[in-house]
């Protein structure tokens, strides 16, 4: 169905969505570039980190200026929305950090609703959505497997399960991984060649860890990826902003919900 009247959430204010205009989506990815651009290069750096990027940086960064997209045949990767992050409420990472050190805190809570309203379109594009969490099975791995240097804490016992926002239908499938990116060890890449997946939505956090590794590695792998930016989050908003201006001009198509929720609902 489409997604009327959808709304656009940054920082907990409001913005109402206005809609793009586009065609088809077409099954060449030249055809698709040019019908069907999400933001054309005079927007390329309309993103969050406008404030903190200089003139100068961005001027050196020049070469990468393109139109992006949303590219063809999309799965939705949502990297680690699990309980652990949004643990304590929506409140700063720093009041949370002794007794919540893995909370993301707001930064988590105001990603709710727009991963939610974009989940919800590409159900209704019939767009596979796969997500991943933690493997904290025991007997796994040896010691110091880790995803990341993080000092590590026995887990509770649902703190890896995915939050109660995001509800995982059956038609949905759940990785769970050892290491940092989504693919690492893990089946995805087969299971997207199966179902003739050719690019990605990517959504979730750490923007400076697993999404960012999740991120490169697709990119690596020959797909056309794009970040959903209101649905990325990260325990600080300099390493946030600073990975998704680093990702963006590198390896993937930072979009906003309102562009990609468009795409998905003329798809």
């Amino acid at each position: 169905m489409p997604l009327e009247g959808t709304t656009r959430f940054v920082e907990s204010q409001v913005f109402r969505w206005v809609g793009l205009s586009g065609a088809p989506r077409e099954s060449s990815p030249t055809q698709l570039s040019k019908g069907f651009d999400m933001a054309s290069e005079d927007r390329f750096e309309d993103h969050c980190w406008k404030d903190l990027i200089s003139a100068e940086d961005v001027k050196l960064y020049s070469t990468y200026v393109r139109n992006t997209f949303v590219g063809p045949s999309p799965a939705v990767l949502a990297i680690d929305l699990y309980n652990v992050v949004y643990r304590g409420g929506p409140r700063s990472p720093y009041e949370l950090e002794e007794r919540y050190p893995n909370s993301c805190g707001f930064y988590a809570h105001q990603a709710v609703e727009p991963t939610k309203a974009l989940l919800k379109a590409a159900r209704a594009a019939q767009v596979p959505i796969f997500f991943c969490t933690k493997d904290v099975s025991a007997n796994n791995r040896p010691e110091n497997a880790t995803s990341t240097k993080r000092k590590q804490s026995t887990p509770g016992i649902d703190d890896y399960e995915i939050y109660r926002e995001f509800e995982v239908e059956p038609q949905d499938v759940v990785i769970r991984k050892q290491r940092a990116s989504i693919f690492e060890g893990t089946p995805l890449l087969s299971h997207l060649n199966l179902l003739g997946i050719r690019s990605l939505i990517v959504l979730g956090e750490a923007t400076s860890g697993c999404v960012r590794a999740s991120v490169v590695e697709g990119f690596s792998a020959g797909f056309h990826v794009s970040v959903v930016e209101e649905c990325t989050f990260d325990r600080a908003q300099l390493t946030h902003k600073v990975n998704l201006f680093d990702m963006h001009h590198k390896y993937a198509d930072v979009l906003h919900i309102d562009e990609v929720l468009e795409h998905l609902r003329r798809t």
